[in-house]
């Protein structure tokens, strides 16, 4: 009784008031991680057919949305990837083509790695490319330090070799050229240390911001598209895997091309020299080249499987692309070998790799989208957001961006995107502005978890790997979470305007608010 008359003084409805403490426990369960995150997304089974918001069936359907299948059958294909080593394959041939200089070399391992993270988990492209750098980077270190011993050692012959005569005169310089070379050791090695540092961190920073490229690439990107179908039904399908790629993935290269700029700047400098021209000695550089060209050999020809893999890989994004193209008659799909190939997966492979809590999470945040509009917790979430309508709507994407960044760095950026992505819908219809132009920058700031070795799980891999302090991620994160959150809200602005329309309030959105 005292619960129903607090909500009703706060305006707020019984039944809603209901859903808004569901949300809160499990709000609190998902921060402070009491329990598996996943036992958490599946509160609402329990909590809403007891608290009378939902009946049981209508809860549980949400747990099995088509969002939920498509980002299922993309983890499915990833896997098989991962399986037949087809992505350190993809890697190390573009480690041949970009060449062993540090600046290069930085690139090429960060848009490598951003590229494997659009299609495979971002924990699998960091775990798998940063044995490559180190295995590079010690190499690259070996060849400088063997070229400056042989420097020392001819200045000891050709001091042997001279006239006594003229040793006094020349031994303050010899012992001046000593220090130099000896000072030159300790810049060196200052130099790959801190090298190796950025390149660490640009292999979990390049991952996390490339799998916001793709629908598929990240779970909230998966979360975003199955709110907006349910909260919006009559959105006309605005959320593809065509449109998303369309807008995300310029926004992602501009984000990795600034990200490089800043751990360049950050751990190696500006120097040209240092910077294109470290280890430039002929014979360094095939050395350090040999390393990844041995790595590749190592993994000989492409095997069938390999073959079959890629084969699948890139009929599934020329359908996620097309949508179904009806050109294929189904009995083309269909042989008659009389000896089966063996498998490309077991399902205990899958079994094994699959992540089924991050499908738990999703069908958590669908139950609980859909709870907040059944009971009209949305709507007064709405109501209680109208003074927002006087603020500038890109500095309501702004600031919101930057609370999610702080948000997503002590939660994971999938509770975090389950938990704002609902009120900045409601939000958005209340003060009549489209919802996808808070949504979209707010799911993208979700990701940017850059500061903490505990945000992200590559995070922490680069972490235990690169020597790295907290304060070296803290110091290159926080201006890479400012980096993240202006890239986005340029691109929101401008081609996101033009590709979404989203200058005007769409008729579509009104259905939001409805209990």
């Amino acid at each position: 009784v005292y619960y129903q008359l607090i909500t009703e003084k706060i305006g707020l409805q019984y039944k809603a008031g209901k859903c808004g403490f569901a949300i809160i426990l499990m709000a609190l369960f998902w921060c402070t991680e009491c329990i598996p995150l996943a036992i958490t997304a599946l509160l609402p089974v329990i909590l809403f057919p007891m608290l009378q918001i939902m009946e049981s069936n209508e809860v549980c359907i949400q747990y099995m949305k088509d969002s939920n299948m498509l980002f299922f059958g993309g983890l499915v294909v990833a896997i098989a990837v991962e399986q037949w080593n087809l992505h350190k394959r993809i890697a190390l041939q573009v480690l041949l083509v970009v060449g062993v200089k540090p600046s290069l070399l930085m690139i090429g391992f960060m848009s490598t790695t951003a590229f494997l993270s659009m299609w495979i988990s971002n924990s699998a492209a960091t775990a798998m490319m940063l044995p490559i750098v180190k295995a590079v980077l010690d190499q690259l270190s070996d060849t400088e330090a063997t070229a400056e011993e042989k420097e020392l050692e001819m200045m000891a012959v050709n001091d042997g070799d001279e006239n006594p005569a003229f040793q006094m005169e020349d031994e303050k310089t010899d012992i001046d050229s000593a220090l130099d070379v000896q000072k030159n050791c300790f810049s060196k090695g200052t130099l790959y240390s801190r090298l190796t540092k950025g390149m660490s961190l640009g292999i979990c920073y390049s991952a996390n911001i490339g799998g916001t490229a793709t629908l598929t690439g990240t779970t909230p990107n998966m979360i975003l598209k199955g709110l907006i179908d349910e909260l919006f039904p009559n959105n006309g399908g605005i959320i593809t895997f065509a449109s998303w790629f369309g807008f995300s993935f310029p926004n992602m290269i501009l984000t990795l091309a600034l990200s490089w700029l800043w751990l360049q700047c950050l751990f190696v400098g500006f120097n040209f020299k240092e910077s294109f021209g470290c280890g430039s000695k002929r014979s360094s550089r095939k050395e350090d080249y040999q390393v990844i060209k041995d790595e590749h050999k190592k993994l000989g020809r492409m095997s069938f499987a390999e073959a079959c893999v890629l084969f699948i890989f890139t009929l599934l994004v020329l359908l996620w692309f097309t949508r179904d193209p009806g050109f294929i008659p189904v009995s083309c799909l269909i042989g008659d070998s009389a000896e089966a190939p063996p498998p490309l997966l077991s399902w205990s492979i899958v079994h094994q790799k699959m992540p089924w809590n991050t499908l738990l999470l999703l069908g958590g945040g669908f139950a609980l989208a859909h709870g907040s509009e059944k009971s009209g917790l949305s709507a007064w979430l709405g109501d209680s957001l109208l003074p927002l309508q006087n603020i500038p709507p890109f500095a309501i994407s702004i600031l919101l961006c930057l609370l999610v960044a702080l948000f997503t760095e002590c939660s994971s950026n999938t509770a975090t995107t389950t938990l704002f992505l609902p009120i900045l819908a409601s939000m958005a219809v209340a003060i009549k502005i489209h919802p996808m132009y808070v949504m979209i920058p707010c799911t993208f700031a979700s990701n940017l978890a850059f500061m903490l070795p505990v945000a992200t799980p590559p995070n922490a891999i680069a972490f235990s790997f690169g020597n790295l302090k907290v304060m070296d991620m803290v110091k290159a994160g926080s201006m890479l979470n400012i980096i993240g959150v202006i890239t986005i809200n340029f691109a929101i602005n401008t081609w996101g305007v033009a590709m979404f329309d989203l200058n005007t309030f769409p008729e579509w959105a009104n259905v939001t608010v409805k209990p």
